[in-house]
């Protein structure tokens, strides 16, 4: 386990209103605390921030680090980690709780769909980042250096953004080459009593860009798995409080926080899809489906169709595998070469 301290000094540290003498005023404070940071990044592309909370408990304890809002239109993430930060005490926190509540603040602030309205990059293709590029590309880089490398887990908040009608299941990377670690976000996935368990194969090198928040931490062997819920670009409170539920669930497994003394320790039944399917879309124009995410598709079924504008050219879409639909577009325009739906399966 990584020490604690060390990743709670680097982050106040960067937070321009402490000095290194009020640093360790506030560590020494009965060794429990909460300080909540503004990281500032500046950029051609003009200035922005990444607030950063800190909750430090008096006992030992994993580094458990939470993320939202890398998609600033993805609002039920947003809103859940809102609550979260209102309702969990230091005094109840073992170890250490790293927590951005929202990554992408510019994208959230403007209510843009995927990218910054900056430098119209994709915060959730950028990563490791880079300390001297776009607004993007340095908070991709602040989040991997500050936050993901000092965490023993890592959890990554998205939902179904503006145009995503999707359903909420909570997924992690099945890397064969760090089974424990593996082993490990399996167990979170199971204790988060998400009924959909989401496994994605792990094929990248050591040196390729990983892209995804959380595939970078899972690049650096670190325990890292993602929940998504929400959709739309609107908030559904059952959503939030799925989400508040899966976190809770998962920081009562770690250690990091007791949301019960008699904490219940069955398991319910999940549903895990091992596979993904992956449908673009053929051609620019206006989809029409009657299909919507969580509903069971079989193999070669039509599940929409695309016309131009003056609704000729009709194109079908054809289910290429059977399945569960985790997230399509669920608004009328798609554009050729975009991710029209995404079916989950599961394969021995």
């Amino acid at each position: 386990m990584k020490v604690s301290k060390a990743a709670v000094l680097s982050l106040l540290a960067m937070a321009s209103s402490l000095s290194s003498q009020q640093v360790k005023s506030v560590m020494n404070n009965e060794g429990r605390f909460r300080k909540d940071i503004i990281l500032p990044v500046q950029s051609e592309q003009g200035e922005t921030y990444i607030p950063v909370t800190v909750i430090k408990g008096k006992e030992k304890g994993p580094v458990f680090s939470i993320v939202a809002g890398i998609h600033g239109y993805e609002y039920p993430p947003v809103i859940a980690v809102q609550e979260l930060l209102r309702e969990i005490s230091p005094e109840s926190v073992k170890g250490t709780l790293i927590i951005i509540p929202v990554a992408n603040t510019e994208a959230f602030k403007k209510r843009t769909p995927f990218i910054s309205p900056l430098d119209q990059k994709n915060l959730n293709n950028a990563f490791p980042g880079s300390p001297d590029g776009s607004s993007t590309e340095q908070i991709a880089h602040l989040i991997t250096k500050e936050v993901i490398s000092n965490s023993d887990i890592f959890l990554d908040i998205h939902g179904g953004d503006a145009n995503e009608d999707l359903m909420p299941f909570v997924c992690y990377y099945n890397r064969t080459d760090a089974p424990e670690q593996t082993a490990a976000a399996y167990e979170l996935s199971l204790r988060s009593q998400i009924p959909y368990v989401v496994s994605y194969p792990y094929t990248i090198t050591e040196k390729e860009p990983a892209k995804y928040a959380f595939k970078q931490a899972v690049q650096q062997g670190i325990t890292a798995l993602s929940i998504e819920a929400g959709k739309l670009g609107n908030v559904q409170e059952d959503q939030v409080a799925l989400i508040k539920s899966a976190v809770y669930r998962m920081l009562q497994h770690t250690g990091n926080y007791a949301i019960s003394k008699k904490a219940d320790k069955k398991i319910s039944k999940v549903t895990l899809l091992n596979r993904q399917e992956y449908i673009r879309v053929p051609q620019s124009g206006i989809f029409y489906s009657s299909f919507k995410s969580g509903d069971t598709v079989k193999k070669n079924q039509t599940l929409g169709f695309i016309t131009d504008e003056f609704g000729t050219g009709k194109q079908d879409i054809i289910a290429p595998v059977g399945g569960i639909i985790l997230y399509k577009i669920g608004t009328p325009p798609v554009n050729q070469g975009e991710t029209l739906l995404c079916i989950g399966y599961y394969k021995q």
